[in-house]
């Protein structure tokens, strides 16, 4: 579509509704000087995301804060480079900290409902600034409604399904890994979150049901803890998760009843 087929402004008026890189202009067959630095600020911003560490300790005294025990373990990705280069490490974890989680399991001779896991993932911006303000809602939430749960695990170099080896290890019923996802031009902070009913290891994602985007400028947190709630609840019910458990929870509305898209925070 040409610029005289649309109404003057047009596309400024979309722009201001999409963070998507539309209507930049043209500087002779390239782009213009500040839409070509802008791209290149956010590319760097997905590089540093990507490759910046997580304070795990300073994150896991957070966390005690609210009132949980952290445990701080490791996968089997000794550092950075091998967590990229071998995602199959970052599924596992490490010697000591499975026998770490074993160790624990048999001292406290029971299970869990849940097992919440905290992983860095391919953004720890990601998880240094919405993991905490999930936690807390997701721990409230269990609690009202009776829950038990396993110590908070904080994973370094952690992919998925590194909360199935977790949620066994522990006993759990269910695991939620919350996980800095892929960042993108647009998105360096987004956090993932990753359910599982009667986790184990080899487990593939089709056992898995996902919340993605979850930040300010995506899903808010009110709405995740909502939808992870819901799924705990009929995978206990129905004893399944993944493609097979379909997310048809009601979204809450500001004001009024039934359903909407005016979403609480």
């Amino acid at each position: 579509m040409t610029d005289q087929n649309l109404p003057s402004g047009a596309w400024q008026r979309l722009r201001s509704l999409t963070p998507a890189r539309i209507a930049l202009g043209r500087a002779g067959a390239s782009l213009p000087t500040t839409p070509q630095l802008d791209f290149q600020f956010a590319h760097a911003q997905a590089r540093d995301a990507v490759h910046l560490p997580l304070d795990s300790a300073a994150l896991a005294e957070r966390v005690r804060r609210l009132g949980i025990d952290c445990l701080a373990l490791h996968s089997a990705a000794a550092d950075r480079q091998t967590y990229l280069q071998r995602p199959d490490l970052g599924r596992r974890l490490d010697t000591a900290s499975a026998e770490r989680l074993d160790a624990l399991a048999r001292e406290q001779a029971g299970s869990h409902d849940l097992s919440i896991v905290i992983a860095d993932g391919l953004s720890a911006l990601a998880v240094e600034r919405h993991s905490l303000p999930m936690l807390e809602r997701i721990l409230e939430q269990c609690r009202a409604e009776g829950w038990t749960l396993a110590p908070v695990c904080l994973v370094e170099q952690g992919r998925v399904a590194v909360a199935d080896e977790v949620g066994e290890r522990l006993k759990a019923s269910m695991t939620v890994i919350l996980l800095g996802e892929r960042p993108g031009l647009s998105s360096p902070d987004s956090l993932g979150l990753y359910f599982t009913y009667a986790p184990q290891i080899g487990l593939t994602d089709a056992a898995r049901n996902c919340i993605s985007n979850v930040r300010l400028e995506g899903l808010a947190y009110g709405l995740a803890v909502h939808r992870l709630l819901f799924l705990m609840r009929e995978a206990c019910r129905r004893q399944l998760s993944g493609v097979k458990l379909k997310d048809e929870a009601e979204v809450p509305v500001i004001e009024g009843g039934g359903r909407g898209n005016f979403l609480l925070g």
